[in-house]
């Protein structure tokens, strides 16, 4: 037999490819870790993925030459990796992944090839495999230990009532407004679906609305009136149902046009007004109304669909009349009207990032039977209350409202969320007015068209902390007495309780220390307000809290973080550098708000922890990368993510990289968690528990789902409702999972998976003595999630 067809030597070759190829593996990874790790060291970031690429590069070349010395560097290595991991982040199990996890799985491929490696006897083969084995398994299990290691509160019992319960403010047969009831706390007085039977809940209906656009995400909570629901598609095509059966009895089309979208096709939802007894005989007695994206206040028939003629032209105005020349998407409203003294108040979206003066942000208010104009607030000409005379326009790039108002009926008052001055991140052009009211909580009296009071949560924001929420009203206890309040998220994570007929906090506001820096070091100020009462922020970013999928992404979102400025949450934009905000714009609370149980004085509120990558470029930067406004001829640039654009008219554009996402994998660079939910006692501010929220099935590196649901804490964009049965029912998550929670301990009871995003919040209602659970499954273009088309209606299964 020749040298060449010898067995033993052919199984020698053939065993030595495997270990090359590990080899090659471990020192491309070493090198890797090498360059970037020095380049962290020279950032002033950690030595370890230095230390480590020189020791896996070591490793492999001993490994490739099939010495066993390369087995034992890579099992030493990962030993102090773990130990370095449980140092720096001690046994927080998601920080522990991209430090552990891919590291284990090369050292599962060295201990397997190890009885190859050089040439031993079978007893020194099988005592050095047996030892490496050994390794193993501990480490393994050490790393299962802490990454199941659970870090949210512990459950507490029920708060108690302690508030006095207003029955005229809560949902209950009906959902006659977009937040349930009037003081919008998403709650319904009904417990025909509870905690013990909450896990039979089934599909009642479907109704299936069509219309979805390329960017879609209808965001749609129907209202429902009598034995009838009312909704809206993204397109604006409003529809009445039958309240049991989801049938549709009519749909009205205004026929939106396609270029009139502008960040999203969303239409949120539509409100009701019911003519008053005094005016017997006037057409359309009961009314269906809603914003449309092109600008206009459509009033229909709730009983037949048709326009009512005698609102406005032909059933319609054009909130775009008094602002000049407004180029298509520019104007847009998405989210509800509100109606208090017989008035339909309308703000609207502008879109963000293209000009600074972009069409005006006034508030108007019109007749719910005439569709006269009854008041304008711009708040640049505060002398005026009604339309611009001939010749004249509503002022420029004012701050707008574009998520949904609150009314009092009884103070007459108005609480309008308000928006930034155009120009989100850059201020130095900001008039006074424009200061005074920008990101702040407006009251508007809405039989004078003037403000009342505000209320700032942001001094001079320049981070696109705009006020998204929907306040809540609520009975908030004041030395022995019960005081109309509202209740007030914002997007930083604070909740705030307003006096909402005066303004005045009647909880205590702290002021935390900012930086006075950035580009305009001049308009930032040194000290910014921040809730004692109640909120939902974590500590500040570090380089350790950097996450990824396998150390080599984390090592680039360290080194990212080290190039970038961060002084906490109020870092002042920069154009030398990005800069980090965090949380970002869809941190904290959004146009999702907040849902409040009366009877157990809990509030329950769902939250992002996500942050912003940003940073400030020149015009010419900006021209370089084809970054023009909507409507300028030089380019068909749309805008990006929500806030990033041009800024034409301001000294420099804005990059905003939203969620702070890595460029290949598409991962975030904050570690788990990105979202989650809580309850705290509304009287006290206390926590009551505390969850991340949503699962991992839908999330993975480029874009592949992992289809493990583990709790990670998903973005969220949507909010909840709670009901008098002691449930929580809230979609939201992009795990496309629609949930029932428990209010009292946070246990989830109940979850079903919906054909599409449910990107919206839900309602609840009853009818012919059936309680039903609606949400609308639409999708979302921003969250990723899948777009659909689906109202569907949940209720317990029909007993007759």
């Amino acid at each position: 037999m020749s040298a060449l067809s010898s067995p033993n030597l052919f199984s020698k070759v053939e065993a030595r490819w495997p270990l090359k190829v590990l080899g090659a593996v471990l020192a491309i990874i070493g090198v890797i870790l090498i360059i970037g790790g020095a380049q962290l060291v020279l950032l002033g970031g950690s030595a370890y993925y230095l230390l480590a690429g020189l020791a896996l590069a070591a490793s492999g070349g001993l490994i490739f030459t099939g010495r066993v010395l390369g087995a034992w560097v890579y099992i030493a290595t990962f030993i102090l990796t773990v130990l370095w991991a449980l140092f720096e982040s001690g046994l927080n199990g998601w920080a522990l992944v991209p430090r552990i996890v891919a590291p284990l799985v090369l050292l599962l491929f060295v201990i397997g090839l190890f009885p190859a490696l050089d040439r031993f006897d079978g007893r020194k083969r099988r005592l050095q495999g047996f030892a490496g084995i050994g390794i193993f398994v501990v480490v393994l299990g050490l790393a299962v230990a802490v990454t199941n290691r659970s870090g949210v509160l512990s459950p507490v019992p029920d708060a108690k009532n302690t508030l006095a319960f207003d029955t005229a403010a809560a949902a209950g047969t009906e959902w006659p407004t977009y937040g349930g009831g009037p003081s919008a706390q998403r709650y319904a007085d009904l417990n025909q679906i509870n905690t013990g039977n909450v896990k039979d809940l089934k599909v009642a209906w479907t109704y299936r609305t069509g219309n979805q656009p390329d960017k879609w995400g209808a965001e749609t909570t129907p209202l429902k009136i009598g034995d009838t629901l009312y909704g809206c598609t993204g397109m604006n095509e409003m529809y009445a149902l039958d309240a049991a059966t989801g049938k549709k009895r009519w749909s009205f089309d205004p026929k939106v046009p396609d270029n009139a979208i502008p960040y999203t096709a969303a239409c949120r939802g539509v409100a009701y007004y019911k003519v008053p007894a005094a005016m017997p005989g006037t057409p359309c007695a009961e009314r269906i109304f809603e914003g449309t994206l092109d600008g206009r206040v459509i009033a229909v028939d709730a009983r037949t669909g048709l326009a009512c003629s005698g609102f406005g032209t032909g059933g319609q105005v054009r909130i775009t009349d008094g602002m000049g020349k407004v180029i298509p998407s520019m104007v847009a409203i998405t989210a509800a009207p509100t109606i208090v003294h017989g008035i339909v108040i309308t703000g609207h979206q502008v879109q963000d990032g293209q000009y600074k003066w972009a069409p005006s942000g006034v508030i108007q208010g019109y007749d719910a039977i005439t569709g006269q104009l009854r008041f304008a607030w711009d708040m640049m000409r505060p002398d005026r209350t009604g339309a611009p005379p001939p010749g004249e326009t509503y002022t420029t790039g004012t701050p707008n409202m574009w998520t949904t108002a609150t009314a009092d009926e009884q103070l007459g008052q108005v609480y309008l969320p308000m928006g930034n001055s155009a120009a989100d991140y850059l201020s130095g052009q900001r008039r006074p007015a424009e200061k005074m009211y920008s990101s702040g909580l407006v009251a508007l009296n809405v039989d004078t068209g003037k403000p009342a009071w505000v209320f700032h949560t942001a001094i001079n924001d320049v981070w696109d902390y705009d006020q998204g929420s929907q306040v809540s009203l609520v009975n908030f206890p004041v030395g022995g007495q019960m005081v109309p309040a509202i209740l007030l998220p914002t997007k930083q994570g604070d909740f705030y309780i307003l006096d909402r007929r005066t303004g005045k906090p009647l909880t205590e506001v702290g002021q935390m220390k900012a930086e006075v820096g950035g580009v305009e070091p001049q308009e930032r100020s040194p000290v910014q307000p921040y809730s004692k009462y109640q909120n939902v922020r974590e500590k500040d970013m570090t380089e350790a809290s950097m996450w990824g999928m396998s150390p080599i992404d984390q090592m680039i979102c360290r080194i990212q973080f080290r190039k970038a400025s961060y002084k906490g949450m109020y870092t002042a934009p920069t154009l030398d550098r990005p800069y980090i905000q965090y949380p970002g714009y869809n941190g904290g609370s959004d146009w999702g708000s907040v849902a409040v149980d009366p009877r157990r004085g809990v509030v329950v509120a769902n939250y992002n922890l996500t942050p912003n990558y940003d940073q400030l470029l020149t015009r010419k930067q900006a021209d370089d990368r084809g970054i023009y406004a909507v409507g300028d001829p030089r380019g068909t640039h749309k805008g990006g993510a929500e806030g990033a654009g041009p800024q034409e008219g301001a000294p420099f554009a804005i990059n905003v990289n939203a969620g702070w996402l890595m460029p290949v994998t598409g991962m975030l660079c904050k570690q788990p968690p990105y979202g989650g939910i809580r309850a705290f006692d509304l009287t006290t501010g206390k926590t009551l528990w505390d969850h991340a929220f949503g699962d991992a099935r839908r999330n993975g590196p480029f874009g592949i789902p992992s289809l493990l649901p583990i709790t990670i804490g998903t973005p969220n964009n949507g909010g909840p409702a709670v009901t008098a049965g002691g449930l929580i029912f809230i979609a939201a998550t992009t795990d496309n999972q629609f949930r029932a929670i428990d209010i009292r301990t946070g246990k989830t009871l109940w979850q079903v998976t919906l054909p599409a995003g449910g990107q919206a919040n839900p309602m609840i209602y009853e009818q012919n003595g059936r309680q039903y659970v609606v949400i609308m499954a639409g999708g979302h273009h921003f969250m990723k999630t899948p777009e659909g088309d689906y109202l569907i209606a949940y209720a317990l299964p029909d007993r007759k």
